[in-house]
């Protein structure tokens, strides 16, 4: 079902991803739940995936359901698609429709085949300037998807490629919690930005004063927010 009908509000959402990174929760529940949020915070957007690479293989270590778990197995049968090719590209990977001619003709005749999905996206998760995943987004509304909805799932892949960075080395919820309590976070969601759209500093930190003024909150706040920032820092 598309979210379309009733959007959620974006500091609900990061709220209680924030918590799930709080508690200490293990790594596949912290992923599926980047990925649930990505179908409530993402017009448009049905399901979600999350690709690690392991060993040169990219890996779905997680889904917000089958559906897009099934696309996924049908990037990596066919060996092209918007989720594979963002793993080495700058800027996001989106086809707005499979059901026209597209970039990646075998994945798109096994989607619409196997699969209700109709359009994707694909961002890159980069940690320390090495490639290491892709947040992957479908949705079974052709056509729904273009530049203007990957600029609204930014945050949420810069949240990710934080949380993914936190996880893969270890830290101790008490150490993010300090680490995304510091006023340095503005700094890293700017670096983020510039590394997920290839911008300048200047540019990135429009793109995040104009989020900050979408979503009605300050721009310290929805820096936190891209990695996590409690419930009373996106309030305050």
């Amino acid at each position: 079902m598309s979210n379309e009908s009733s959007p959620a509000d974006p500091r609900t959402v990061f709220s209680a991803l924030a918590d799930i990174v709080y508690r200490g929760t293990n790594a596949d529940e912290i992923y599926t739940a980047i990925c649930v949020a990505a179908t409530l915070l993402v017009p448009g957007c049905d399901h979600a995936s999350l690709m690690l690479v392991r060993r040169g293989t990219p890996v779905t270590v997680a889904a917000s359901d089958q559906i897009a778990r099934t696309v996924d197995d049908i990037e990596r049968a066919t060996g092209e698609g918007p989720c594979l090719d963002a793993l080495s590209s700058e800027t996001a990977q989106i086809e707005p429709d499979f059901l026209t001619p597209s970039a990646w003709p075998a994945l798109g005749r096994g989607v619409v085949t196997r699969t209700p999905v109709r359009g994707a996206m694909g961002f890159r998760l980069m940690l320390d300037n090495k490639k290491v995943g892709a947040l992957n987004l479908f949705s079974d509304t052709p056509n729904r998807f273009d530049s203007a909805v990957a600029d609204d799932a930014i945050v949420l892949t810069a949240f990710a490629a934080v949380t993914v960075s936190a996880i893969m080395n270890g830290e101790e919820a008490d150490t993010l919690r300090v680490g995304l309590e510091s006023n340095r976070e503005i700094g890293k969601a700017i670096g983020l930005l510039m590394a997920s759209h290839n911008v300048t500093d200047d540019q990135a930190f429009e793109m995040l004063r104009k989020t900050s003024q979408d979503m009605n909150v300050k721009i310290a706040a929805l820096a936190q927010s891209v990695v996590a920032a409690h419930t009373r820092d996106l309030d305050a």
